[in-house]
């Protein structure tokens, strides 16, 4: 394998949110042995603190190229992130919450596979995890495969057997699983942002889905949780 190819073969994409878990799918990634370049999507969302979260996680991960790409996705709406809809707080309920936004994952990660096919990076990492969440269905394990699949039929790389693979490290992971790792990485989990309703003078709400499972992670985690809630 030439130098170029094997530098190829050793550099990811990261999906980075600017969240908990992003942070540390990136930061796994980083100590696998990739360089990193990160992709932050501004979609408009309603919690826009998260976009300037993910600049200092990137920073810490020491990525090589962080690109944060607008897409306003309030011009579809449907979810109390896009739209005029509460966020709801009264925990974490059955069903999909209105917190999803239509297609959200599939749309990123169909980006950041164009990212990762022009700069002939062959890993992408996302932070999605399926036991501590809020039933998301593009958060599930068939989803990242079918994904997978689309991934090396819908490019050239993939077509010319130079395929990606997708990597969901934290995917069976619980909140508290997560908090570790953060911990054991050495990364500062109060740089990262979960809430999804951050109240005036920039705290988390504390009562949100995304509050209230980071909040949990930390506690069942035995850790010192660096969250400022209102």
């Amino acid at each position: 394998m030439s130098d170029i190819a094997n530098s190829e073969s050793r550099r990811a994409i990261v999906l980075l949110s600017g969240g908990l878990d992003s942070m540390v799918s990136g930061g796994l990634a980083r100590e696998q042995g990739y360089s990193l370049a990160a992709l932050t999507i501004d979609y408009n969302q309603r919690h826009r603190v998260e976009l300037e979260a993910a600049k200092r996680v990137a920073v810490a991960l020491g990525v090589d190229r962080h690109v944060t790409l607008p897409l306003n996705l309030r011009a579809f709406g449907g979810s109390s992130l896009t739209d005029d809809i509460d966020v709801p707080k009264d925990g974490v309920q059955p069903g999909i919450p209105s917190t999803y936004v239509p297609a959200r994952n599939t749309i990123f990660l169909s980006l950041a596979l164009g990212f990762a096919e022009a700069t002939g990076a062959r890993h992408i990492f996302l932070g999605v995890n399926a036991l501590d969440y809020s039933g998301y269905p593009d958060c599930r394990p068939e989803f990242i495969s079918a994904f997978q699949h689309l991934a090396d039929l819908a490019t050239r790389m993939g077509v010319e057997g130079q395929g990606f693979t997708i990597h969901a490290p934290l995917q069976h992971m619980t909140k508290a699983d997560i908090a570790r790792e953060a911990d054991r990485l050495g990364l500062d989990a109060g740089m990262s942002w979960s809430c999804y309703d951050p109240t005036p003078d920039g705290r988390h709400c504390g009562l949100c889905d995304s509050c209230r499972l980071r909040s949990k992670g930390f506690d069942e985690a035995g850790l010192r949780d660096p969250t400022v809630y209102a």
